[in-house]
């Protein structure tokens, strides 16, 4: 997830900003991407992800906040599923959580967690296979992304299989609810379900490992590492002694080797990508716009594998420009579109499309056993009424 610098206007957001006037403010502040990509949804679709995608960030605000214990993060990360599931009043929690956040969090995130109620507001307001899917994402996600966070140090990963179950976490999770929301929003869509639930963790996991490759530096900053051990270690490379002068060929070759992964998620994310109807050219574009930025910044890692900083890999103004003008001429074409990508994907090395799907899948699938049922089932009984902090029912 991309960290913008905000500074929230002085006593917070004006009392006459509606909740979805404030969704709008506070997403270009703690997300680019997202801000770019969300506005091409049709008008409904586009709030729930809105909320869908701040409530995501408010878990990992959380989780990210280095003046937690674990214990501390743990219990706030339960509490906060229970605001999302309707049982439990949004405001207490956000002042709790908001008075411990530290300097090192930055302005956007804590106006957000101060602001949860807003959010939780328009969660509320959403349709129940709306609220469904998300409150899923959200319990999966806190709990199962605490269990890498309280483990994390820069020994990274035991191996790529963890990396997988880190990616479903973190992100699978938030491809299975698009894929819900999107199902929702179109019976055309829900016609293919089936075939776009089989790549939607594979979908996410190619977006999420190039995030790890581009803040891989960043991220050893903060005392983690999300690359796994077993790769590296078979050219040699022991990552708790890493550096970035120490990033040698040897290493070159264990992020190539990744690189060849996260490519062939993005081609299944593609995939993905082109089973939305080219009538829903809105939700096509959120998709592709994703998947084409995901591929130049792998591309830039490729080239220049002893990068110090994420901001040297940064696809730039004129590439994203480029690539979402490109992607909008073509977008009811399948043909010109995979054509597109092949050449952006140009070079790149390439795992096996079907065996990296296939271990986002097992990654899913065991993730999902470590969960009580009833905190992931669609059927959820969704009929008793969901209130706000002063009492109030919402529809």
């Amino acid at each position: 997830m991309s960290r913008d610098t905000f500074r929230a206007p002085a006593g917070g957001p004006s009392p006459d900003l509606s909740d979805e006037a404030y969704q709008a403010q506070i997403l270009p502040h703690v997300s680019r991407t997202f801000a770019l990509t969300i506005p091409q949804l049709p008008p409904g679709l586009a709030s729930a992800v809105t909320s869908a995608y701040l409530l995501c960030r408010i878990a990992d605000t959380i989780e990210d906040e280095p003046a937690l214990s674990a214990e501390q993060t743990y219990a706030f990360l339960q509490r906060f599923a229970a605001v999302v599931a309707g049982t439990e009043s949004p405001a207490p929690l956000a002042q709790e959580v908001a008075a411990r956040l530290s300097e090192r969090t930055l302005p956007a995130e804590c106006d957000l967690v101060r602001h949860m109620e807003r959010v939780i507001r328009m969660t509320l307001h959403l349709n129940p296979v709306q609220r469904a899917a998300i409150q899923r994402c959200i319990e999966l996600m806190c709990s199962g992304m605490h269990r890498f966070q309280r483990t994390a140090s820069l020994r990274g990963l035991e191996r790529m299989s963890e990396l997988d179950s880190y990616c479903y976490y973190v992100a699978g999770v938030v491809g299975e609810m698009l894929t819900e929301l999107f199902c929702e929003h179109s019976r055309e869509i829900a016609a293919r379900r089936a075939a776009l639930k089989e790549l939607a963790t594979s979908f996410a996991q190619g977006l999420q490992m190039t995030n790890i490759l581009k803040d891989q530096w960043e991220d050893r900053s903060r005392g983690a590492c999300w690359l796994p051990r077993d790769v590296f270690a078979a050219h040699g490379v022991e990552l708790e002694q890493l550096t970035p002068a120490a990033a040698d060929e040897r290493f070159a070759q264990g992020l190539k080797e990744l690189i060849g992964v996260a490519h062939a998620h993005l081609r299944n994310a593609m995939a993905y990508a082109l089973l939305i109807p080219a009538s829903e050219s809105g939700i096509r574009r959120f998709c592709l716009w994703a998947v084409g930025l995901a591929v130049l910044t792998l591309k830039r890692i490729d080239h220049n594998p002893r990068f110090t900083s994420g901001a040297e890999v940064k696809v730039s103004h004129a590439a994203v420009a480029l690539t979402c003008g490109c992607t909008n001429l073509a977008v009811r074409s399948d043909t010109i579109l995979a054509r597109l990508f092949d050449w952006a994907a140009s070079g790149l090395p390439l795992a096996p499309p079907a065996d990296v799907r296939r271990g986002s899948r097992a990654a899913a699938a065991a993730a999902q056993m470590l969960i009580p049922h009833e905190s992931y089932e669609y059927a959820r009984d969704l009929s008793r009424p969901l209130r706000t902090s002063d009492g109030s029912s919402v529809p």
